[in-house]
Order: structure tokens, then C-alpha cells, then sequence
């Protein structure tokens, strides 16, 4: 009962506030009344009376402070008032209240934008059903180890996909190329998410004769299929095939490429051993049962793998899947995305910091011009925490104010961050700002007002009242404020360098990339994929008289100089290669063979990509002729690897499943087929050109699409309705897409680095630009500061220049320990942009120096303007103000 008496006395002091007061000074009334009766009573006159009784009380106003903090609620009320007041103060300097919210709001809506990437990408956990549960197995598999895998694992149910299926979308209208993705038939139910409409595949339907389906994603129904709801059993025509539509995913249902619009089931066939055990190898995902780790998954991974190894018709290499392990499919599914965000992160936040050192400033030359105003406070009994409250609350709602604004920016931002991020960015659909990054914004916004608070509110509370009452107070203490103040400056040149070097090392590294000489010419070239059903290419001979004709056509069309095909155009992401037995160069059966990356073209494709001849010849169109000895094209370091030192000319290779041999006769130089910072992936050992029409033998399989390139004489222009004509009149249902120059894909290969270079470039123009404003109001105020002295030293017969010595002086100190400071620290950060980096260390020394000069350069810049007003001191009226 005491408890709830207590409880309801603590209610009435906070809802009833006056009533509460007024009882309480009637009660210390009576009290100080009974003791001036008692002292009367005790010999002692009225007045001295009254006067020992309040001595004996103390402050009647400190006396009710100490009551009411017994109610216990007085934080509350406090609270409510310190914010009242601070919101009153702050509202009678705009200026300064406009400055600090947009200085914070810069900070905190940045971080807030860049790490709605982070929450969306890396921690929002994945949009399927327990997603904890969902793992990848790592490497890749075919569908005969997929097969074995998933009958023999306990500890988890397994499926698989195959990305990158692209097929003709024919009968309705123009034929398109669309982009699919096929699955096995438990894909969808592992991961536990339902179709919008329609059902999903069912146990058996990746098998033969059960396969002949498809699921549409929620746009490409809407595009093509107006969004009919009784979509579900009608069939279309892909690649010649006609599919069942069984179902439409939800509009929210991602997985993998943000490119798939369909899924068909994978073609399981064991009859066809060739692809079903050597076919495209793909990812496998799981699902871990119940009661079932993660680590006893990896464990039975690794004693099931061999097994399923020696299932192969032939020989496997003994390390194939050696390092295969299960690992979370987030981490899988965001990849090295997730190094590079942390470190965008990291970047931001040193500009927040730099913000906040600003704020800092400035509180702290505001705080210079408070000191009467808190001596007053401390006169009247404020302690030196209830100033330092009061302070800190108005650097809270400054905070708050510029989350609320930063929170405007975020949104903004997040859209443009969507743009300019490369299409391929994991989970990048679904970025959002959500409830975490609201409470991601609310925490920072308070964590930063008490940061930048802090040491503003400390040092104005340091007060003495003798010195602060009297009218030169704004002077007190200005020489520790001073201190502080550049402390702060010198705090912020060093984050500007840190940031100022990553983006200068980036900078370089993409200038790098993009005079990277890729091996061909560029300049006035169009691609466009050709891409002819898989039944119209299963007679070869009909297949290669459409391509022979669509070449003639083309040359003959106005504005085209020449024209060739490839399989694969260099940079676009398209990949051929195969396993290869190399002469002069015995394995071992356990060891993996060489991997050649191929491509195949017709004659005049080198002459056209400005590919140099070194040794040997090119093809002629003799090598396509049916019969003809098979003969390939190797590039110059692929020479160099396989016989260095010999001729390789007339040298051999072979695809390891086949006896013929096939003979070099010529090297080119080489090009960057995979990207602009490799030329080869890592796995691939060498490149090959073959002639198309030739090489593949009995049982090869000759490329059923084709990429046209095309050396323009000026402007595209329509060129691409024009061959979309073109085509159509060699076959109808042959689409044309991916119609592109060559420049314009050498510049996509760089869309990853540019981003992340102009992000990097974003914020370090933001710490340099705030680096250089604290540093201006650091000696902006130090100048404001020592106006007296700079007058008599003008009085004393110093000139102008001496003036602009002594201040620029003050600058260059500042700028020379925060340089310092900041490349210390840029040695140790950089290092973790070294992923990032192509041709340039992360300790470069041209950046580190440029920087260095850079940053040395814009401080005394911002120095300028105030140590020229300082020469223009007048010191007559300078002494008179003092």
C-alpha cells in the first residue's frame, strides 16, 4: 500500500504540478513562519528573527528544488522544459540554427541513404519463408550430381537453378528475346514462397515429358499479357516449344538475376549423359531440416561430394569440389557487395563526423557570446550538470532536426543511389527506407547530437562568475575555446585526407581502367545478338545459310562498311570455353585440364575489331568448308604460356572429349574478353578463336547465336529497325536484341568502379567542402578574437603583410598537423580498398602527395578571406572597442 501511495503521489506532482507547488510552498510557509515564532519567543527581535530563521532554512527556492527532486518526476518536467527553452533560443538565431541543421542534416542523410543499401542488401533478412534455414552450397553442379546430392543429403532438402536462359518469345507479334532462369521442380517450394497465381512446379516436372511449363514473373505478365487473371493454361511459344503458363509470381518474388521474367524446369534426362553430367554446371541451394546446423550440413557435404564425384562416366580431377562447403544464402546471394557497402558506410560516417566537428564550432563560438547568460544561470543556483543538460538538449533538437531533414534527403537519395548503382547490384530492387532505417536515423541523429554536444556544453559550463559578470565577459575563457576549436579543425582536415586519398586512389584506378588498351578497336561499331529458335539451328546447314545470308544483307545495308559474326562479344558478359588437352603438355588424369575460353567467329571478324595479326595467318573461308582441316587462332599470352620460347604455330589442342587434334595457325594479340581489369577470368588459361562452320566435328555443337558486328562508316541511326527488318525477312521468328555500340559496352564493363568511385567522390567533395568551412570559422574567429591586438600591433608600425603572416600562419599549423594526422591514417584505411583498386597501390604515393597539397592548398584558401580582414583592422577603432 505504500508503494501504491507513493506511486500516486508521484502521479499528482506530474499531472497536478501547481497544485502540488502551491501545497508545497504553503508548507514550507508554515514551517519558516513556526521558526521566526520561535526565535520571537526566545528574546530575539522581528526582524533578526526572520532573518536567522531563513538562515537556518537556507534558499527557500533551493529548498523546494530538493522537494520536488524527492517526487522523483522532476526529470520529466525538467526535460519538458529544457526544450521549450532550447527550441526558444535556438528560434532567436536562425542563421545559426539553419547552418547547424543543414550542416547535420548533409551527415546524417547520407549516412541514412547508404545505409539503406546495407539494411537492404546485407541485413534485411531474405523475403522467403524461414529464410535462416536457407543455405548454398558452394562451387557449381550438373544435374547428375544435383540429382545425387538431393537423394542422398539428410540434413537438408537441395535444388538447383540454371541463370542465363535466354529464349525467342514468338507468336505475339514481334519475336523478343526474354530472360529465364530454370529450376528444379522443388525449387519454389524449398523456398516457401507462394505464385500470385497459378501454382508452382510439382515433384517430377523437371523430368522428361513433364517439363513443358512455365512460370511468368509478375512484370513481364503485366507487359505481355496485360495482366490477364485467366492467363493461367494458355500456352506460348518459347524457342519453338510450346510451354503451359502454371503460374505468376508476386511482383515482390526476386531471386538471383534481376533480369529472369519466366522459370521453366530444368531438363533432367539421364538418358542424355552429355548434359546431364557435363552439361551447364549451376548453383544448389537448401533448405536445412529440422534440428539440423549448418555445421553438420558442411560436414555431410563434404563426405557426400566425393561420392558423387566418382558417379561421373569419366575421369573428374581429384581436387573438383575439394573446398565445397555450405554457407548462409544471403552471404552467398550478396557476394562481394557486401565488402564494398561496409566500406561506403565506413566513408560516410567520417563525413558525418566532419559535420559534427563543424556543429561543434560553431556551438562553440555561440557559447563565447552565452558566458554572461550562464553566470547568470549559475547565480541563481544552476548546478553545472543542469547547465550542461540544458546545453546538450539544444544540441539534441539541432540533432533532431537535421535527422528530420536528412531523412528527406535519404529518400531522395535512395532513388538516385538505385540509378546509379549497376543494375547487377544484389537485392538492389529491394531497397527501401523501412522502420530500420528510421530507427537507424533516430539513433545516429541522438548519438550525434550528443557527440558535437558534448564538449561545447562541458567547456561553457566551466563558469567563473567574477570574470563572466563582468562586460568583457564574451572574452572568457576564449582561449580554451580557442584550443578546442582546433583541435576540432585539425580533426576534420585529417577525415578529409582519409576520404580525400580513397577517393583520389579510385579516381586513379578507374582513369586506369579506362585507358586499358582492351585489344580492339571501339570506334564506330554495333553489335546486335542474333538469336534463331533452337529447331530452325537443328539442321546446321539451314542455320548457317541464315547467317550467311544475314552477313551479305548487312553489308549491303547504307552506312555499314563491313560486317562479321562472333559468338561471343568481348565485354558484354557472354562466356565460351571448354576443357582442353594441350600438346606438349601432359596431365595427369586426377589433374583439372587447361580451360580455353573460346570464340567463334567468321574470317573477317579480326580485320573488322582491329585485332592485330602477330604470326601466322587469319581464317579464310576455306577453313568453313565442310571437310576442312580444323584449325584455330590462339592469342599471344596464351602462346606464351602453353610454349614459351617455341613456335606455336602448327602446335595442337583438343577438347577432352574428343580425338581430334586441332592445329594453330596464327597468333593475335590479345583482348580483354572478360573485363576491362582482366582479360580472362581466373579459371580460363588461354583463348582460341575457331572458324565457324569448322572444328566442331562429328557431335560438336556448333553455336546456335550469334552477335553481328558491325563497322558503321557514320551515325547508327535506325540502324537497328533496319535489321530488325533484315532478319524478319530471313525468318520471322528470329528476334533481334541487345543492339548496342561497342563503346557503349566497353563503358557498362566500368559501371561497378564508376559508381563506387563517384560515391567516394561524393564524400570527399563533402569532407573537403565542411574541412574547409570549419577551418574558415576557426580563424574567422580567432581573428574576431584578437582584433585589439592585431590594432596595436598596426598602432606598434606592423604592415599589412605581417598581418597575413600572423594569421595565415595560425591556418597553415592547423592544416599541416591535420595533413599529417590524415595520411597517417590514410595508410592504415586504404588498405581496405585494395579489392577496389586496379593498377594503383593503396599507398600510391602521387595520391598521397597530391592530397596532401590539395588539402594544405584549400586551408589556406579558407584562411584568406578572414587574414585579409584582418589586414584591414583599423587600429583606432579597434582600441576604442576595447
Amino acid at each position: 500500500m505504500r508503494f501504491l501511495r507513493k506511486i500516486s503521489l508521484r502521479l499528482r506532482s506530474l499531472f497536478r504540478r501547481n497544485t502540488a507547488d502551491s501545497e508545497l510552498s504553503t508548507e514550507i510557509h508554515f514551517h519558516l513562519e513556526h521558526q521566526i515564532a520561535s526565535n520571537i519567543a526566545a528574546g530575539m527581535p522581528p526582524a533578526e528573527a526572520r532573518r536567522a530563521a531563513l538562515r537556518e532554512f537556507g534558499g527557500v527556492e533551493q529548498l523546494k528544488e530538493e522537494c520536488r527532486d524527492m517526487r522523483k518526476t522532476n526529470w520529466l518536467q525538467d526535460l519538458a522544459q529544457d526544450l521549450r527553452y532550447g527550441i526558444r533560443t535556438l528560434r532567436k538565431s536562425p542563421g545559426f540554427t539553419a547552418v547547424a541543421v543543414l550542416t547535420l542534416a548533409l551527415g546524417i542523410g547520407a549516412n541514412s541513404a547508404i545505409f539503406s543499401l546495407v539494411n537492404s542488401i546485407v541485413l534485411r533478412p531474405l523475403p522467403y519463408s524461414q529464410p535462416q534455414r536457407l543455405v548454398s552450397i558452394t562451387d557449381s553442379y550438373p544435374e547428375g550430381a544435383l540429382a545425387a546430392v538431393r537423394a542422398s543429403m539428410k540434413t537438408m532438402d537441395v535444388a538447383g537453378y540454371s541463370e542465363g536462359q535466354d529464349l525467342n518469345l514468338t507468336g505475339m507479334g514481334q519475336p523478343e528475346r526474354i530472360h529465364g532462369t530454370s529450376v528444379s521442380a522443388n525449387f519454389f517450394s524449398l523456398l516457401g514462397v507462394p505464385p500470385e497465381l497459378g501454382r508452382v512446379f510439382a515433384d517430377g516436372e523437371d523430368q522428361p515429358g513433364k517439363d513443358n511449363l512455365v512460370i511468368l514473373n509478375h512484370a513481364l505478365w503485366q507487359t505481355k499479357f496485360s495482366g490477364n487473371p485467366n492467363i493461367i493454361g494458355r500456352s506460348v511459344t518459347l524457342e519453338g516449344v510450346e510451354r503451359q503458363i502454371i503460374g505468376v509470381m508476386p511482383a515482390s518474388f526476386h531471386f538471383g538475376s534481376p533480369k529472369t521474367q519466366f522459370w521453366t524446369p530444368l531438363h533432367m534426362d539421364p538418358r542424355n549423359v552429355g548434359a546431364y553430367w557435363g552439361g551447364g554446371f549451376m548453383p544448389l541451394i537448401g533448405r536445412l531440416r529440422d534440428g539440423a546446423t549448418i555445421e553438420q550440413a558442411q560436414a555431410e557435404v563434404r563426405s557426400t561430394l566425393p561420392r558423387v564425384r566418382g558417379m561421373f562416366p569419366w575421369k573428374m580431377p581429384d581436387l573438383l569440389w575439394a573446398d565445397s562447403t555450405v554457407i548462409p544464402l544471403q552471404q552467398s546471394m550478396v557476394g562481394d557487395t557486401r565488402s564494398t557497402l561496409l566500406i561506403l558506410l565506413g566513408a560516410i560516417c567520417l563525413v558525418l563526423l566532419i559535420a559534427c566537428a563543424n556543429v561543434a564550432n560553431l556551438l562553440l563560438s555561440r557559447a563565447a557570446t552565452r558566458q554572461r547568460e550562464m553566470a547568470v544561470r549559475a547565480a541563481l543556483g544552476a548546478s553545472r550538470w543542469r547547465i550542461c543538460r540544458q546545453l546538450l538538449t539544444e544540441s539534441v533538437i539541432l540533432a533532431i532536426g537535421g535527422g528530420a531533414l536528412g531523412l528527406l534527403l535519404a529518400v531522395n537519395g535512395v532513388s538516385w543511389l538505385k540509378l546509379l548503382l549497376p543494375a547487377n547490384t544484389p537485392r538492389l530492387a529491394a531497397v527501401s527506407i523501412d522502420w530500420r532505417v528510421l530507427a537507424f536515423t533516430a539513433a545516429v541523429a541522438l548519438l550525434t547530437g550528443l557527440i558535437f554536444g558534448f564538449a561545447p556544453a562541458l567547456h561553457a559550463s566551466r563558469i567563473d562568475l567574477a570574470d563572466s559578470l563582468k562586460s568583457s565577459a564574451q572574452n572568457s575563457g576564449a582561449a580554451r575555446n580557442n584550443r578546442l576549436r582546433s583541435v576540432l579543425a585539425v580533426a576534420e582536415i585529417a577525415a578529409a585526407v582519409v576520404l580525400v586519398i580513397g577517393a583520389g586512389l579510385l579516381v586513379r584506378s578507374l582513369w586506369q581502367l579506362s585507358n586499358v588498351n582492351p585489344g580492339f578497336r571501339a570506334e564506330s561499331i554495333v553489335t546486335a545478338r542474333i538469336t534463331p529458335n533452337d529447331q530452325f539451328c537443328g539442321v546446321f546447314a539451314r542455320c548457317s545459310n541464315f547467317f550467311n545470308s544475314l552477313l551479305a544483307q548487312t553489308r549491303a545495308l547504307p552506312g555499314v562498311e563491313d560486317a562479321a559474326l562472333t559468338n561471343v562479344v568481348p565485354l558484354s558478359g557472354l562466356f565460351g570455353a571448354y576443357a582442353a588437352d594441350v600438346e606438349d603438355h601432359p596431365r595427369n588424369p586426377s589433374d583439372p585440364a587447361p580451360v580455353l575460353w573460346e570464340s567463334v567467329v567468321t574470317p573477317d571478324y579480326f580485320r573488322i575489331m582491329g585485332i592485330p595479326l602477330l604470326r601466322g595467318r587469319l581464317f579464310t573461308p576455306a577453313d568453313s568448308a565442310p571437310g576442312a582441316p580444323y584449325v584455330t587462332v590462339i592469342t599471344e599470352s596464351t602462346a606464351k604460356k602453353f610454349w614459351p620460347n617455341q613456335d606455336p604455330l602448327g602446335k595442337h589442342v583438343r577438347r577432352t572429349w574428343r580425338g581430334e587434334w586441332i592445329t594453330v595457325v596464327g597468333v593475335v594479340g590479345d583482348v580483354n574478353e572478360y573485363s576491362m581489369a582482366s582479360k580472362l577470368p581466373e579459371y580460363v588459361d588461354g583463348a582460341v578463336y575457331d572458324p565457324y562452320g569448322n572444328n566442331m566435328g562429328p557431335g560438336g555443337l556448333q553455336p546456335r547465336e550469334f552477335s553481328l558486328v558491325v563497322r558503321m562508316a557514320g551515325n547508327p541511326g535506325n540502324f537497328a529497325e533496319t535489321l530488325q527488318k533484315t532478319v524478319a525477312s530471313l525468318n520471322p521468328d528470329t528476334p533481334v536484341s541487345d543492339v548496342a555500340t561497342l563503346r557503349t559496352i566497353v563503358s557498362q564493363s566500368l559501371n561497378a568502379p564508376r559508381s563506387t568511385m563517384s560515391l567516394f567522390a561524393i564524400f570527399a567533395a563533402l569532407a573537403l567542402i565542411l574541412g574547409a568551412v570549419g577551418i574558415y570559422g576557426v580563424v574567422s574567429y580567432s581573428v574576431a578574437q584578437r582584433t585589439s591586438e592585431i590594432g596595436v600591433r598596426i598602432a606598434l608600425g606592423a604592415q599589412k603583410r605581417d598581418v597575413l603572416q600572423l594569421v595565415m600562419r595560425h591556418g597553415a599549423r592547423m592544416a599541416l598537423i591535420g595533413v599529417a594526422i590524415g595520411l597517417v591514417g590514410a595508410v592504415a584505411t586504404t588498405r581496405f580498398l585494395s579489392s577496389l583498386l586496379f593498377g594503383v597501390t593503396t599507398t600510391d604515393l602521387l595520391t598521397f602527395l597530391t592530397v596532401a597539397a590539395l588539402l594544405v592548398g584549400v586551408t589556406l584558401a579558407a584562411c584568406y578571406i578572414p587574414a585579409r580582414r584582418a589586414m584591414k583592422v583599423d587600429p583606432i577603432v579597434a582600441l576604442r572597442y576595447e
